[in-house]
């Protein structure tokens, strides 16, 4: 597998050869700002005591307090984590947001754990770290396996480390009744902030389980007709978690026909278009995508290959490469995934014509929603749903606009006018 954070320092080196940001600029961004590996004991159900490392990557924060998810995962390893903080750090600039990059995670395989086990390695990577987390200096979030409850939990402990004493009072919203009050400003304001992406009961903000796709959506609705593709997309996407499954629902609602989807185990072709509905409660019902009725059983390889519009990568990094770009039959591709192309594919997808709306940009939805959450935190505020989808979408079209314009001026790809606007921006910040 592919090193992805030498993918992301070529993705760095390119563009630092197309615009003069100044040698000390570009060394600094070479190298996080602290790069911490920390081992977590857990007792687990049968009494005995396991060893789990975990880590947190502060990359920048020239622009506010880092940012950024926590996954958990068997393969994840320090180079991922450096690479996925160095991508937020400049989606945050891209987005115009007021935050830096940050990454986290832990190597485990949840499904292995019991929900106590999983609550005590969530609660053990806080009290290793809460020394350097909080709303003023690093705001973790959900990513892959991590999920709003463990998100409580988190905030709970980073309290609980802090010394504050959480007063409960129970409430029929709460998802995690024992973990906070939602009347509790001073625990939302100090602790609560620190964390996003927690649940509507204990300060998590309305919309935030579709924003990744949503402001894929916003992103790609800007950008159509620039990119080439026809009014009404035939689109295949790879990934049916939440963000490739909000992603592929949102696009279905608004007249794009989705052929094709994947998810870890299997992926699925109908050429005249997939009932999404029927898709969900298939896969509900016996844990795959594959042997879905009426649909014909492909492999995730053949699925990024298939003929189509717009093609969506929305699962993980370094699944186009050099060994398959030649091969993508895609008018366009919309990274919703961390780093789904590599430089080496990246460079060839370019002499073949299809242009890449990258994940920077894509899928900043997600971190941007974030934000809101934070602001809301802070401010002691919750925004309706539609309120949050209001301030969104100018925010995408904005970063939208403002890519191509970059991109066009300095005759290159999005990829490289993404990275021309974030730099600006962070190197802007970093004089001060």
């Amino acid at each position: 597998m592919q090193n992805p954070y030498q993918n992301a320092m070529a993705q760095l080196d390119k563009v630092a050869k197309m615009k003069n940001f100044g040698d000390e600029f570009i060394s600094r961004l070479r190298q996080p700002d602290r790069d911490i590996r920390i081992s977590i004991p857990i007792k687990m159900d049968n009494g005995t005591e396991k060893i789990f490392e975990g880590y947190r990557v502060q990359y920048n924060n020239a622009l506010g307090p880092y940012k950024g998810g926590i996954r958990y995962h068997p393969d994840t390893e320090i180079n991922e984590v450096k690479a996925l903080a160095f991508w937020m750090a400049l989606k945050c600039a891209v987005a115009g947001i007021p935050m830096g990059g940050g990454k986290g995670g832990i190597t485990v395989d949840p499904k292995e754990l019991s929900k106590d086990e999983l609550e005590r390695l969530s609660r053990g990577w806080v009290k290793k770290l809460s020394d350097i987390l909080g709303p003023h200096k690093d705001v973790p979030a959900p990513d892959v396996n991590t999920t709003p409850e463990i998100m409580a939990w988190m905030a709970d402990e980073l309290a609980k480390q802090s010394g504050y004493t959480v007063k409960v009072t129970p409430a029929p919203h709460q998802i995690s009744l024992k973990y906070s009050n939602p009347e509790d400003t001073e625990w939302l304001k100090n602790f609560g902030a620190g964390f996003t992406g927690k649940p509507i009961g204990n300060g998590g903000s309305e919309g935030r389980g579709p924003a990744t796709g949503l402001g894929g959506f916003y992103v790609f609705y800007a950008l159509r007709a620039r990119v080439g593709l026809p009014e009404k997309c035939k689109v295949v996407i790879q990934g049916f978690g939440n963000v490739g499954g909000n992603a592929a629902r949102i696009f279905s609602e608004h007249g794009h026909t989705v052929i094709a989807v994947s998810d870890s185990k299997s992926a699925i072709v109908k050429e005249d278009g997939l009932d999404l509905e029927q898709v969900e409660a298939h896969k509900k019902k016996i844990g795959a995508l594959r042997d879905f009725p009426g649909a014909k059983n492909i492999t995730n390889e053949e699925l990024l290959e298939f003929s189509c519009d717009l093609l969506v990568p929305a699962a993980f990094e370094n699944v186009i490469t050099d060994r398959n770009a030649g091969k993508i039959k895609a008018k366009a591709i919309m990274e919703l995934a961390n780093g789904p192309i590599t430089p080496e594919a990246d460079e060839i997808l370019f002499k073949k014509g299809i242009p890449v709306i990258p994940d920077i940009l894509a899928n900043s939805g997600g971190v941007t929603v974030s934000y809101f959450e934070w602001d809301q935190n802070l401010k002691g505020e919750h925004w309706s749903e539609q309120e949050v989808f209001n301030k969104l979408k100018p925010m995408m079209e904005d970063a939208a606009q403002k890519i191509f314009q970059k991109a066009q001026a300095s005759k290159t790809y999005l990829r490289m006018g993404a990275f021309i606007l974030a730099l600006e921006r962070i190197k802007e910040k970093s004089k001060n």
